[in-house]
This record gives structure tokens, sequence and C-alpha cells, in this order.
């Protein structure tokens, strides 16, 4: 027998744990665990370390190895030990070989049972004594379920206004869940509004699962600068999508009018063409999209949220700009490799006083947009920059999150 057994415990203390784990706390010569831990094992002969400075113990479990005593030490830790646990520490500080292992059920897999969520791609994370980074980006992402372990700054009201503050382009309902494992357990089923303002025990586990329904009231949606999370999005990318900052300042360099023809090449979920669409609902627009999946969600964004106006076309540009009425208006946000090809074409077909808007996110394409664009003197050309900076909650402070720059480029037919 190793000389250094690591247990998991429950909220249930000894009688949560099996007879063979009960008679190795009992044969125990040093019992070594928090204070709730050892307040479980009031009975116990072993000689008890209270885990307080953990460094001291971890450095008194040590010179207790190095004396090789005839007994056993028994380390109580929550849940399993290593899992964002003690068993980390130990391994660090302690032989491999010194120590044993018994894993009791953590929290996280107790909080995914009583949701009644299979879990074996949920994202697991630890927000207990960490900041929330990893976190963010795995909001960012868009990741479909995370488990978050918290503590007295990242509570689950903090989480729901973390999910807020970060404007993502999905909803999420949070799974608070507390003293798992206990008679005084309690299961919330809450979203990251609801959840404001309101206290759990300190032994909770939060689980985000991300909604892929609409769940909007549309009377209540604003005419233009539609939150991104109103769109349908692609399942496995649901941050693919022109975000509602750079879809207002592409409105506004359009300089739309009722009755135009616009094109939206490269349209993804067709959030760009929605957006021309509730703001001029008699222009025609076509929204041209390479891939099933991406006009299959222009199709459903445009059921939900347009007028039969907004036409989604299924083609890779520029051939498949071909059967298309001449523009008023072209917004190019994505060009699949054939960006200046894309050009050309749209400049052949624009209409007087027309113009060309590109959103680019690559140094590669704003250097092919404006390449063309010094080959074609006559054309007037606008640039911007746009950097945007959400305010996002660390703890009880906020700090500002940057998104990816974006070059706005504004082409102006010569006549």
């Amino acid at each position: 027998m190793t000389p250094i057994q690591v247990i998991g415990v429950g909220l249930k203390g000894r009688e949560g744990l099996a007879p063979h784990l009960q008679a190795l706390i009992d044969q125990a010569t040093v019992l070594v665990g928090s204070p709730r831990h050892l307040g479980y094992f009031p009975e116990v002969a072993a000689d008890p370390w209270p885990l307080g400075d953990l460094k001291v113990t971890l450095d008194r479990l040590q010179h207790w190895l190095q004396a090789q005593p005839s007994g056993i030490a028994v380390v109580l830790a929550s849940g399993d030990p290593l899992f964002f646990g003690l068993g980390r520490l130990l391994l660090e500080r302690l032989p491999a070989e010194s120590l044993t292992f018994h894993p009791h059920l953590s929290a996280v897999q107790l909080a995914f049972s009583r949701l009644k969520l299979p879990w074996q791609g949920a994202t697991l994370i630890s927000a207990h004594g960490r900041s929330a980074e990893a976190l963010t980006m795995a909001l960012r992402r868009g990741d479909p379920l995370i488990a978050i372990l918290t503590d007295s700054t990242h509570t689950p009201a903090a989480l729901g206004q973390l999910v807020l503050t970060l404007g993502l382009p999905y909803r999420y309902r949070l799974g608070v869940c507390e003293n798992l494992g206990d008679t005084a357990e309690k299961i919330h089923d809450l979203t990251p509004a609801t959840v404001a303002g309101k206290t759990f025990a300190t032994l909770n586990v939060v689980v985000l699962q991300r909604q892929d329904d609409d769940g909007f009231d549309l009377e209540s949606l604003p005419l233009i600068g539609l939150p991104d999370c109103a769109f349908a999005t692609f399942s496995d990318r649901p941050g693919l999508i022109t975000k509602r900052d750079i879809r207002l300042q592409v409105l506004a360099d359009l300089a739309l009018a009722p009755g135009q023809t616009v094109w939206d090449i490269g349209a993804g979920t067709g959030s760009v063409s929605v957006e021309i669409n509730r703001l001029c609902p008699t222009a025609q627009i076509y929204a041209l999209e390479k891939t099933a999946v991406g006009h299959s969600l222009i199709e459903q964004n445009q059921r939900r949220l347009g007028n039969a106006n907004l036409h989604p076309v299924y083609g890779s540009a520029p051939d498949a700009l071909d059967p298309l009425p001449d523009p008023d208006r072209i917004f190019i946000g994505g060009s699949g490799g054939h960006l200046a090809d894309i050009l050309d074409r749209c400049a052949q077909r624009l209409r007087p006083q027309g113009r060309i808007v590109l959103a680019l996110a690559t140094l590669e394409h704003t250097g092919t947009v404006l390449t063309w664009a010094k080959a074609r003197a006559t054309w007037s050309i606008e640039l911007r920059q746009i950097q945007v900076q959400h305010g996002v909650q660390v703890g009880p402070l906020t700090r500002w999150q940057p998104l990816t720059p974006i070059t706005v480029i504004t082409l102006m037919h010569p006549t």
C-alpha cells in the first residue's frame, strides 16, 4: 500500500464513501484535510492536519514521507482530487509512486446528471481563484456546453453579467447547481438577465448551455442595429457573422435609398442583407452565399426578420453574379479567394453613381483592394479602420475586450 491515500469526499462525508475507503481513513495515522472535511470524521484517531496554509501543509507532508513512517496518511479532497483539485499540487511536490487516488463523484459530474445533459464534449473551466479569461474565450467561440467552478468573485450573477457584456451572437441559459449531493441541494434554471442580483450557496457549479432557438420577441427588435444574437448562425462557428458595430458602419457607407438593387456577396448568415432589407424594405437585395449551410441560414433569417424583397442566392462569385440584375450598391463580406475577379465583375455591372463597400479582416485582402483601386484612378476610395472594444466584467471590475480590427473600404463609381 502506498503511504499516502488521497480520497475524494462528497457533502455526505463518511456516509457517501465505500466501506474500504472508510476503513482506510480509520487506519490512518495522519489525516489531512480542510476543517470541513476533517469535521466529517471526528472519531478518527489519526493526527489531524488542517489545510490552512497549503504550502506549509505540503512541506509537512513531504517531510513526513521522507521520514519513512510505518503508517499511512490520508488526504481528504473534494470530489475528484485530479479535477481542478489538490491532486495536481500533490503530484508536483511528492513522488507519484507514493500516492494513490480514490476519486469521488465530482461536482461537475453531479451537475450534468442533475441537469440531464450528456457532457462528453463539454468545456470544463475553473474560475475558482483564477481569471475569467478562459471562460471569455470559450464564450466567444460559442462552445455549446460550459461547466464552471465558481468562487466568491466569479459568482453565478457575475458570470451572467459577463455573458451579457460580451454581446454574443447567441444566447446561453445558466444551470446553477447548489450543494450537490447534500440534502440542501438546489437546481436553478436561469438566464444571464434573471440571475442578476441573486445569491447562492458557496458550493455551486454553473453550467452554461447555448440556445439554438431564437427566443426573441421580434416586435421589440430595433429597425437597424439588430443584436448579433437575433440571427440564426453556423452551429459550429456561431461567431462567424458581420458584427453589429461593423454592420452599422457598412449601412452608413452604402448610402442606401429606397428601391435600389443591392448585392451582398459572401453573405454568410445574411446579417447585412437583413439589415438593408429592414431599413429599405422596397430595395431588392440579392444575398449570394456559396455554402449550403449559409444559404439555408439566410433563408431562415429572411423568413424571421425580413421580407420577400430579400433573395437568397446559392452560388459562388463571380460567376453566380451573371443572372442578377445590375446593382446600385454592392457589399462584399466574403470572396472565397477571388476578390480581384469579383471586383472586376462588380465594376462592369455597377450602375452609375454606385458604390462598393467591403469589410476586410486581413492585410492581404486590404492590399488586393488598394492595388485594384490604384489601377483605376477614376474610382474614388474611402478607407476606415474600425477597432471596437467592449467592456467586460473581471470580477467586480470592468475592462476593455478588443475585437478584431476591420477595414471598411468604400469604392465609388466614377460616373
